[in-house]
């Protein structure tokens, strides 16, 4: 509501302010006493504001204070200089300050002052009480009502007589008050606690002095224990020790506090159920040494002590021995004594059995009698033990035997285990595997099971095993085992001699062949898109072959081939890569086909030409027979021309050219004759001279 006020003043004196005009010349602050002033004490800040106008009455504005950039105080005016007062300021009112003036449209701001709120009120103590039993707790509670916080504590728990500080706790309050609680010891008899107060300003970390708060009385719950030994005197091994802790209990406590009595770090005594415990037992010189008695109840422990010294009556015996390590059969001799006393009772015994009620003991050392052993010496009431010793009897082993686990072949790459066992002799048994000679590894059996090794060999290969123990008898071997290992087939290959294209009529070689593998091999040869071999071999060899007689064109084409050994029953045979042949023609039968078809192209062109020159003949014919006289084909005189004809011819020795010419025209002649015939028929008469060399 006051803020609407405050706008509506402020919008009349715009109103107004439009009307004249105006500036603001300057603003800043003041403070008073000073800009640091100490805790408890009154401030006021001033913002002095100056305002230049033509009207005949100061405009009405608004002044605003900051702190820290958060509004704090505003208030509309007429005057120069406006006031925010802070009574006893405190530590949290220090911080950055700036006015602000706003007239009509036009605003203008101070710079930032720094104010400083010096020391801090010393806070107020209280207890829940002010006397306590020990092991219990004190409340303390410290506050400074006038700050704000987070607030810094720390409380401070002193010993009145002493001015030690026995305690300090610190925390950091959300709220201007804190309460910590503080447990009573044993030690603390009468006692202040102290508090200071810190906060952060601008300046750091400000702290208050230090608060006392009433006394507070501590009373005993029980006292410290006491010891009593007896006896008081000197203690010899065989006496009677009585060590006893006793405690006084106040009447404030509910039940008695817990007492325990201990040697070193071992409890011997304890007792809840009265205000003693006693450690009672026939004194020896290990019972010497350091007594603490502790008292605890809750939260209190109190504790004494004292050393107890007992006098040796006389030392442990000594078993002595033959040897620790024995051989089957060999004598076990054992001896106790003790040092400057004759006199004393003594046992041998093994393993809590007696077997000997007099210094000594022997016998021929058999395997069972391998155990720990000691003896006993005894004076009076007073029976002391030696240390223990470990004798060992150790049985000869038997000759080991070496086998393996394989049921079938052995291919290489796959593990086999190679067991080695002697069934007699005692453990622990170090069995050696040698392999082509060398250790190959070795093993600790605590048993007489067989010792298992694995390989994985990859050639033929000679195992033997070696085995040793405690036995001074040189070590054993085992008979040699002899392993063959079975190579897989592994990289097949195809390939065919001399080159990929093999002349027709010439042998074509195809070789198969592996990178390793043990023999026998089945080699199979295949032809692409066939499901049969063509050719199968089983050789002792990498390699095989196939000859093919006489390459024709029907054997060109893609080839690969398997390879396979007792190794590869259970996979499937390695095959190679394909192979492309080619098959070409001899150059004798390219000769021979280009002769035949060149005879074929004469033969033709010959047939050609012929059909060519019959067709020119008949063309000449036709004009020749349309140029001479028609003959009376049909005439009855025909025959008496014929024959005419005929002696004519004949008589110059053309009696078959005659005959010839005489024929129809459309009988089946060679059309060279009828060219012929024509041309005899057109021949002239011989010359004179011609007919008289014809002549006899």
């Amino acid at each position: 509501m006051r803020r609407v006020v405050l706008l509506t003043l402020l919008l009349y004196s715009s109103l107004q302010a439009q009307e004249n005009s105006f500036t603001i010349n300057s603003i800043h602050m003041e403070s008073l006493p000073a800009w640091e002033v100490s805790n408890g004490h009154n401030l006021t800040l001033k913002c002095l504001v100056d305002i230049s106008t033509t009207s005949k009455v100061r405009p009405q504005h608004l002044v605003l204070f900051y702190k820290d950039d958060v509004l704090v105080y505003n208030v509309s005016s007429r005057e120069h200089t406006e006031s925010f007062f802070i009574p006893q300021a405190r530590a949290f009112h220090a911080g950055r300050y700036k006015c602000t003036v706003i007239l009509n449209n036009k605003e203008k701001t101070t710079h930032e002052y720094q104010v400083l709120v010096k020391g801090v009120p010393n806070p107020t103590v209280t207890l829940d009480k002010k006397e306590v039993t020990e092991g219990g707790l004190v409340t303390v509670n410290c506050s400074v009502k006038e700050e704000k916080p987070p607030i810094y504590f720390e409380i401070e728990k002193v010993e009145l007589d002493t001015k030690i500080v026995k305690q300090k706790r610190q925390k950091t309050s959300f709220l201007n008050f804190v309460l910590m609680d503080f447990l009573i010891e044993e030690q603390d008899h009468v006692l202040v606690f102290r508090c200071q107060a810190g906060i952060f300003s601008g300046s750091g970390l400000q702290t208050s002095e230090s608060t006392r708060s009433e006394y507070v009385t501590v009373r005993e719950s029980f006292s410290n224990p006491r010891f009593q030994v007896t006896p008081p005197g000197p203690i010899i091994e065989g006496d009677q020790l009585d060590i006893k802790c006793t405690v006084q209990v106040t009447h404030l406590l509910q039940k008695y506090p817990e007492i325990i009595i201990q040697k070193d770090k071992t409890i011997v005594a304890a007792s809840t159920e009265k205000n003693e415990a006693i450690y009672s037992v026939m004194a020896m010189v290990e019972n010497s040494g350091h007594y603490t008695c502790k008292v605890e109840s809750s939260r209190i422990s109190k504790v004494s002590s004292i050393v107890v010294n007992i006098t040796e009556l006389f030392p442990k015996p000594t078993l002595e021995f033959s040897s620790n390590r024995l051989d089957q059969g060999h004598i076990l001799d054992l001896f106790c004594s003790v040092p400057g006393t004759p006199s004393a009772n003594f046992t041998i015994q093994k393993e809590g059995m007696v077997l000997s009620l007099s210094q000594n003991f022997s016998k021929v050392a058999e395997e069972r009698d391998s155990g720990v052993y000691s003896c006993t010496a005894g004076v009076d009431k007073v029976v002391k033990r030696s240390r223990s010793v470990q004798i060992q009897v150790c049985e000869m082993l038997s000759k080991p035997r070496i086998f393996h686990d394989a049921k079938a072949e052995i291919i290489k790459g796959r593990p086999i285990t190679i067991s080695c066992q002697s069934t007699n002799g005692t453990a622990p048994v170090t069995y050696y595997l040698m392999k082509d000679t060398n250790i190959f590894q070795n093993l600790m059996m605590n048993s007489n099971d067989p010792a298992a090794f694995t390989d994985t060999p990859t050639k033929d290969v000679e195992y033997q095993c070696r085995v040793d123990n405690c036995h001074s008898h040189p070590e054993l071997h085992s008979e040699i085992l002899r392993v063959e290992v079975i190579a897989p087939v592994h990289e097949v290959t195809i390939s065919i001699l001399s080159s990929n294209e093999v002349q027709s009529g010439d042998d074509m070689v195809l070789r198969c062949s592996v990178k390793e593998g043990t023999g026998p091999i089945t080699f199979k040869f295949f032809k692409e898109n066939e499901d049969r071999p063509f050719h199968e071999i089983i050789l002792n060899a990498t390699q095989a072959f196939w000859i093919g007689k006489q390459a024709s064109k029907e054997q060109e084409g893609q080839y690969y081939c398997t390879a396979s050994n007792r190794a590869s029953l259970t996979l499937a045979s390695p095959r190679s890569s394909s192979l492309t042949v080619r098959v070409f023609l001899a150059p004798w039968i390219k000769g021979l086909i280009a002769v035949v078809v060149i005879g074929v192209v004469i033969v033709a062109l010959i047939v050609a030409a012929k059909c060519y020159f019959l067709r020119k003949a008949r063309a000449k014919q036709k004009p020749v027979e349309m140029s001479r006289p028609a003959a009376p084909l049909l005439n009855s005189n025909s025959e008496k021309v014929s024959e005419a004809n005929v002696e004519a011819n004949s008589h110059y020795g053309y009696d078959d050219v005659g005959n010839d010419a005489m024929k129809p025209i459309n009988q089946n002649k060679d059309p060279q004759n009828m060219d012929v015939e024509y041309t005899e028929v057109e021949v002239s008469p011989p010359e004179p001279h011609q007919e008289n060399e014809r002549l006899p």
